[in-house]
């Protein structure tokens, strides 16, 4: 099962940390390309958690996903 941490940006200006896994992947690259060809969808949906919270993200509610480690850019 790959899981992975997403920073998302949101339309509205708000960010947020989501964590999405899918247990029939077992590859991180995999679970980012899902992700990605699920926002790209009209009717994009994708089931997540933010915390201990089950949230759902429409995909035309998000500006953009952050697939790269945080941190400085050098």
């Amino acid at each position: 099962m790959a899981t992975t941490v997403l920073p998302v940006g949101l339309i509205g200006g708000d960010r947020m940390d989501i964590t999405y896994d899918e247990p029939d992947l077992s590859d991180q690259q995999q679970l980012f390309e899902h992700v990605i060809s699920t926002f790209a969808q009209d009717s994009g949906v994708l089931r997540s958690k933010h915390g201990d919270r089950l949230i759902v993200l429409y995909g035309r509610g998000v500006a953009a996903v952050e697939v790269a480690p945080r941190g400085a850019v050098l």
